[in-house]
Order: C-alpha cells, then sequence, then structure tokens
C-alpha cells in the first residue's frame, strides 16, 4: 500500500498520524501518498479532496525515510485549515438562511 486518508494529526511535532491504508486510488479529503524515490528516500505528495476535484497541497520529491517528521507540521497546519473553512462556510449557510436568502 501506498496511499492512506489522514483522520487526525496529533498536535505534537514528533506525534501520531492517524491514517486509514487505503488499497486502491481514493479520493478523501486529505490523502496521503508515498512512493519510492531513487536512490534513496521517498516521494511524499498531499491533496486534498473538494467537490470537484483533488487539490495537490504539497508535494516532498526524494524525503528521507523520516518522512513523516518532514511532512507533519504542514499536515497539521492543513486540517487546521479544513476546519476553519467548513466552519466558516457553515456559518456562512445559517447566515443566509437566516436572512431568507436561500
Amino acid at each position: 500500500m501506498h496511499s492512506a486518508l489522514l483522520q487526525r494529526i496529533s498536535t505534537r511535532p514528533d506525534g501520531p498520524l492517524d491514517i486509514t491504508w487505503l488499497a486502491a486510488e481514493t479520493s478523501g479529503r486529505i490523502r496521503l501518498r508515498w512512493e519510492p524515490a531513487s536512490p534513496s528516500g521517498w516521494d511524499v505528495t498531499v491533496h486534498l479532496g473538494v467537490t470537484t476535484a483533488e487539490v495537490l497541497l504539497g508535494s516532498w520529491p526524494a524525503a528521507p525515510d523520516d518522512w513523516p517528521r518532514l511532512v507533519h507540521p504542514t499536515l497539521y497546519e492543513v486540517t487546521g485549515l479544513c476546519a476553519a473553512l467548513s466552519f466558516a462556510t457553515d456559518a456562512l449557510d445559517l447566515s443566509n438562511r437566516l436572512a431568507g436568502v436561500w
């Protein structure tokens, strides 16, 4: 397997990444993919699943074997951004409903 759907990211810089392993190409909210790079290390990419497509959030070509330490801070920031955008969208929808726009 070379792909995972991120479920939770610890707030600690050295904390765990809770993930669900994916057997095939699967879309998801935040999808982490890694492939062997030559001569050593990993090509790591992160995609954000949105309604119509997946958007590339980050790419770490030829990351060393300890790549989780490298990508962890960025993934933590992205999950926070996703939560903020989701909250803002819900607030805007509620505001529009209360204003009678919908």
